[in-house]
């Protein structure tokens, strides 16, 4: 399978880019940007793209990459920080731009043949630049010129190196998708083989050799992703599956009993449910530190598996749902860390399983179209994502029944509505959260002193960026009133419009 690295100069727009090569069906993975080149070398890349940056080239402690990456033999595509750092380092000159040659937002650029411009003349491009490629390295040559910037775009076509200037991946810039296709297939001639069949046969394939003769336990949810991953476990190895669903007492009003009801009824395998409330609850008490709570989290999800191992015939495999998304937030690096998911940095060191995880390396939407493909229930392929550690990192700070109880009645009240106005299938993401905050009210002409709630909604595509969804001013209000006449101990609503980034989804 062709395989395109990424690598990452702590660039916003990365994921993005990740996105614009597996939408043409090409296998992408990030690595941090000062990734050793024995490290890169592993991988096996069929093509590498250097994303943008925050640095300049030709700052100390910039990062960069030693010039034997472009000795590979291995089609390269520089995007802003990474067509200057292919410059520099190849011996050409990177200088910072005056207030004439900085450019930000679009710019109309004239492309001159090449292979990375096949079949495009002139288009609108984004910039966001305030250093420029002043002088090319030997063999290179400039392949796209905008008013303001001569080395838009460089090239050295013999050796299959090339730079832009401005974003291709981003929606603002004309003809990304023909660049990126060009790139892959004309300039790297890449064999577009990362599709849902393909993916599937080979998880399948993987999965029958590495379990063989032994069994596997999953840790299911009633979520999309560990959902999928069980059809496709089960596919591989048949009744040596066993599905156990945790209790932990974070899940919302009625969820064990609804997952319990829809995997007996369209899933073949063995089912197990676990009362395990008080264990995760008692763990969870006094403690407040996001971080602090996922570990707790996840490590008491694999202690609850490892003693349900005799259940499943001494299982020494453990799958989970784990996607790509919750590994690249839990970081390859401590530095790079946004949050440990239970399942990824949460995980204790002393695991007595070995883990599976057919979906690592699938963004949300991929999942998804799994999912369709092995003909999954479209409630279930659809549902909003709902994380390992539950309702545990939407009650902010200490985790109480009290709260616990508050939130699953603002959550319902919320969601319900939702499918009322026929806006549950409209929105990526929906929840409720309750921050440690009460606020002073008036309710039946007397003083209340109770909780505030924030209400969340946001529209994706794979859970690394995200948007707000702009509900009418009819709707909050409707909804305000709803959950403040339903839920006695709340009398203050308000909506998160925050976008991730800078944001996450969740609150922790």
């Amino acid at each position: 399978m062709d395989k395109v690295i990424i690598l990452d100069f702590k660039a916003q727009y990365c994921q993005l880019i990740a996105r614009r090569v597996r939408d043409l069906n090409v296998f992408s993975k990030i690595l941090p940007g000062d990734s050793s080149i024995d490290e890169i070398k592993s991988e096996n890349p069929s093509a590498i793209i250097l994303t943008g940056g925050p640095d300049s080239v030709y700052e100390e402690g910039a990062m960069s990459v030693s010039r034997e990456l472009f000795e590979l033999g291995v089609p390269i595509l520089g995007i802003c920080y990474g067509a200057q750092l292919m410059a520099h380092v190849l011996g050409g000159k990177v200088l910072p731009a005056d207030q004439s040659k900085a450019e930000y937002g679009k710019a109309e650029a004239t492309f001159i043949k090449s292979p990375l411009f096949d079949g495009i003349n002139k288009g609108i491009v984004w910039m966001s630049h305030t250093d420029y490629i002043d002088k090319l390295p030997e063999g290179f040559e400039s392949i796209a010129t905008t008013s303001e910037c001569a080395t838009a775009a460089i090239a050295n076509i013999d050796k299959k190196l090339y730079g832009t200037q401005f974003h291709p991946e981003v929606n603002n810039t004309e003809h990304q998708k023909e660049i990126f296709s060009n790139f892959l297939f004309k300039v790297a001639g890449l064999t577009p083989d990362w599709t849902s069949d393909n993916i599937v046969e080979r998880e399948v394939a993987k999965i029958k050799e590495q379990v063989g003769d032994g069994h596997a336990i999953l840790g299911l949810s009633g979520g999309v992703d560990s959902s999928v991953a069980a059809a496709i476990v089960e596919r591989a190895i048949g009744d040596h599956l066993t599905c156990i669903f945790v209790d932990h007492g974070l899940l919302r009003m009625n969820e064990a009993e609804e997952v319990e009801k829809v995997f007996k009824e369209k899933f073949n395998v063995k089912f197990i449910k676990i009362d395990a409330r008080t264990r995760f609850l008692e763990k969870l008490k006094g403690v407040t530190e996001p971080e602090h709570k996922r570990k707790i989290i996840g490590e008491e999800f694999i202690r609850v598996f490892e003693e349900a191992k005799k259940d499943a015939k001494d299982a020494k495999f453990l799958v989970q749902g784990t996607i790509y998304p919750d590994v690249v937030e839990s970081g390859s690096k401590k530095d790079d860390v946004i949050k440990s998911h239970h399942n990824v940095g949460g995980l204790p060191e002393d695991v007595d399983f070995t883990i599976i995880e057919p979906l690592r390396d699938l963004f949300k939407d991929e999942v998804r179209a799994i999912g369709t493909k092995l003909g999954l229930p479209k409630h279930m392929v659809d549902r909003h994502p709902f994380p390992g550690p539950g309702l545990g990192i939407r009650v902010i700070g200490e985790i109480t029944e009290e709260k616990l109880d508050i939130l699953r009645r603002v959550d319902k009240i919320y969601i319900d509505m939702l499918r009322e106005y026929e806006l549950y299938d409209k929105i990526w993401q929906a929840f409720a959260v309750l921050p440690d905050i009460k606020t002073v009210g008036v309710q039946g002409d007397k003083r209340t002193y109770s909780y505030m709630v924030a209400l969340r909604a946001v529209n994706s595509i794979d859970a690394m960026t995200a948007t707000a969804f702009n509900f009418s001013y009819e709707f909050m209000q409707e909804a305000q009133k709803r959950i403040i006449n339903g839920v006695p101990e709340v009398n203050r609503v308000v909506y998160d419009i925050t976008s991730k980034p800078p944001g996450t989804i969740e609150w922790e």
